[in-house]
């Protein structure tokens, strides 16, 4: 019987539905083509998670062991050498250097090259066994306070363990000494002097990776790189022309962060504000080459994206923004050392509370300039192929 007599119900209407289900169809087996030839994000979608698991489940600690200690012995006996292997066996302390006046040991604190020193006076065991209750000096860089607070916690143990094996059969009836704890740069252990300067570093490299990421997949998109490359203009040129500009956007939210953070938290500025605005300069212009370097590989805006999220993941779970830098792995740390985010917190951090000067902070200054002239000779590298 033919359907086209049939009131309401004509042959539109019976294959409608049909027709819904075969448009959709079409739909989702054209996004999967899709997927299947954006490589990059299709490996971004296997990455990110694998990724993620990875740094949570090996590198991220938050009870930091072997942090890096220095010794000031300024004795060399039984009972000191008892103490410092007590302090050994805690796992959290452990001797990487051996100074020989106070002035080395608040420098190694300063620049952030350990994060404990344990000074043991002279004549100190005799003091001990002559009833004077002597005082053992441990200082601390509080600026992670997560860091040092379950160190700190643990030196009442050290006490009675050095205390039974050099002097006493069993618990001692009171402490022959006593340890002055020194929580310096943050004494009230403060999360906020931590986390505050922090959010400079990784606010600007959030913004300077996305900026410049997308500087040359934006042209691209538009359909004005032809223009660009018609002029007499080259590929050095056309890089610093997109990332000057940044610098100064970046060092006006760097103002505005630390601004804020002075006026409304309290955070100390205890170092130079030119020293701090030349290495913001510095850390920024990084960035904004990194972020170049990855529009020059990427094809579109949204793989730019995809990239710039896919480095500043690690950034901020291995640089010692989220959880004590000295208490992850090895092999973490070594990639933490890749991050221009890890070597600014330790500048920024150690500027406004510290008060640290240039000297302290060669290290993560030659690294900066280091990662920054990699990135731009990369990026240039990588443009002259694409003109070509």
């Amino acid at each position: 019987m033919s359907v086209v007599g049939i009131p309401g119900h004509s042959r539109d209407s019976i294959e409608r539905p049909f027709g819904f289900w075969r448009r959709s169809s079409a739909m989702v087996i054209k996004e999967f083509i899709q997927l299947r030839r954006d490589r990059v994000s299709f490996a971004m979608i296997v990455m990110i998670p694998v990724m993620q698991l990875m740094l949570f489940g090996y590198a991220i600690n938050t009870t930091p062991r072997h942090l890096p200690t220095a010794v000031l012995l300024q004795e060399d006996s039984d009972l000191a050498r008892s103490i410092l292997k007590a302090l050994q066996n805690t796992a959290y302390f452990q001797f990487t250097r051996e100074v020989h006046d106070v002035a080395e040991f608040d420098n190694l604190l300063l620049s952030g090259k350990v994060l404990f020193g344990v000074e043991i006076p002279r004549g100190f065991e005799r003091a001990v066994r002559r009833g004077d209750h002597p005082a053992l000096l441990v200082a601390a860089d509080a600026t992670d306070p997560v860091a040092a607070g379950s160190a700190l916690g643990a030196l009442g143990t050290v006490v009675q363990t050095a205390l039974q094996h050099d002097l006493f059969i069993g618990d001692p009836p009171s402490m022959p000494f006593e340890i002055r704890t020194h929580a310096r740069y943050n004494p009230a252990g403060s999360s906020r002097l931590n986390i505050v300067p922090g959010l400079v570093g990784t606010i600007l490299t959030m913004t300077m990776l996305i900026f410049t990421a997308l500087s040359v997949t934006r042209e691209i998109e538009r359909g004005t790189m032809e223009s660009l490359l018609s002029m007499p203009i080259k590929p050095v040129e056309i890089m610093l022309g997109k990332i000057v500009p940044y610098v100064l956007v970046g060092f006006i939210q760097a103002s505005l962060i630390v601004g804020i953070g002075v006026l409304l938290f309290g955070v100390p500025v205890q170092g130079s504000l030119m020293l701090l605005a030349l290495l913001s300069t510095l850390f920024i212009t990084t960035n904004l080459a990194i972020g170049y370097t990855f529009s020059t590989i990427v094809q579109n805006q949204l793989q730019a994206m995809q990239l710039s999220m896919m480095f500043f993941l690690p950034s901020i779970l291995l640089s010692g923004f989220m959880f004590p830098f000295a208490g992850m792995p090895v092999w973490a740390q070594y990639i933490g050392e890749g991050l221009p985010l890890t070597h600014y917190l330790r500048i920024v951090r150690a500027i406004m509370l510290k008060g640290a000067i240039l000297h302290n902070l060669e290290y993560d200054t030659i690294a900066l300039v280091a990662l920054m002239l990699l990135a731009m000779t990369i990026a240039v590298t990588r443009f002259r192929r694409t003109l070509d």
